[in-house]
């Protein structure tokens, strides 16, 4: 089972070529980096977490400049999005701007998406929020068919666009896999039809256990071969100290790969990132040692 760190990218969490390379040397195999291109000023939807936003959250750097920084000084870790907020985005640019990712980075680009919670910024980046899971799914069709085909034409309730030609195309066959945050059967259920693999943030096992296999049963209800589904939760390292027990109990749900999500990255960045690199780097190993 592999290892991966998200890592919300700012002004204050660090040189973010040292870092990148620092997750590639003690043996992670991911680098993810989040999305909130802008943040609503005054009242809004509640956090999810509970208490007052982050004021970082404010802060975060686009992921694909970030992920090209990181691209630049590394050779073997993926790189990823934890997560892309695809209804705020168009697709064309988009797809354009993954491609160009992949192909630079020697096909080294996953693709974590999810449909947002915070509904003011959804509505003023032009999307509405009501209809974001459809506008979601749309967006990962058409890129699929940007990624693919030489006239690439997509018609959607959504989006919409003639024959265009659209390069470079991704280095990975078919385009970058796509993992779905969420949770609960219409999370599972959309991953079943549409997606390549699940991305929830999730420290129990056991109802990770029970909802992974709920979905590979979807998977095979729908035609598909549940042994290429990808399994990567996001799980809080509890600085360093997540137990051998849970790594085991994930590994055994089928899980390919843990993120670790740390729990500060829900409050303020204050030291930087490389202290908690550090601290979940006994895990990697332990991890390894499992295999």
């Amino acid at each position: 089972m592999e290892i991966g760190f998200l890592l919300p990218a700012t002004n204050q969490s660090g040189d973010l070529p040292t870092l990148a390379r620092r997750v590639e040397a003690l043996g992670f195999d991911s680098l993810w980096i989040p999305e909130h291109p802008i943040i609503p000023r005054g009242e809004h939807t509640p956090y999810p977490f509970g208490g007052p936003l982050p004021e970082h959250y404010g802060r975060w750097w686009d992921p694909f400049v970030a992920l090209t920084v990181a691209a630049a000084v590394t050779n073997r870790i993926k790189l990823a999005t934890g997560i892309c907020l695809l209804p705020e985005r168009e697709p064309m640019v988009t797809a354009k701007v993954i491609a160009s990712l992949d192909v630079y980075s020697a096909g080294r680009v996953i693709l974590g998406i999810g449909a947002g919670w915070l509904r003011e910024e959804t509505e003023i980046m032009g999307a509405n929020f009501a209809t974001r899971w459809q506008r979601t799914r749309e967006m990962t069709e058409a890129m699929r068919v940007l990624w693919t085909e030489e006239n690439a034409s997509y018609q959607g309730k959504q989006i919409s666009f003639p024959a265009v030609r659209s390069e470079p195309k991704p280095l990975q066959a078919g385009g970058p896999p796509v993992v779905l945050g969420g949770h609960g059967e219409k999370s599972l259920r959309r991953i079943a039809k549409h997606y390549d693999g699940w991305c929830p943030l999730t420290n129990d096992p056991v109802e990770f256990a029970r909802e992974a296999k709920e979905l590979k049963e979807m998977f095979r209800a729908e035609g598909r071969d549940p042994a290429k589904l990808m399994l990567t939760p996001f799980v809080d390292p509890e600085n360093g100290k997540l137990s051998d027990a849970a790594l085991k109990a994930f590994r055994d749900a089928g899980a390919q790969r843990l993120v670790m999500f740390y729990a500060w990255q829900t409050q303020e960045l204050a030291d930087g990132a490389a202290p908690f690199i550090e601290m979940a780097a006994n895990i990697v190993e332990r991890a390894r040692a499992l295999s």
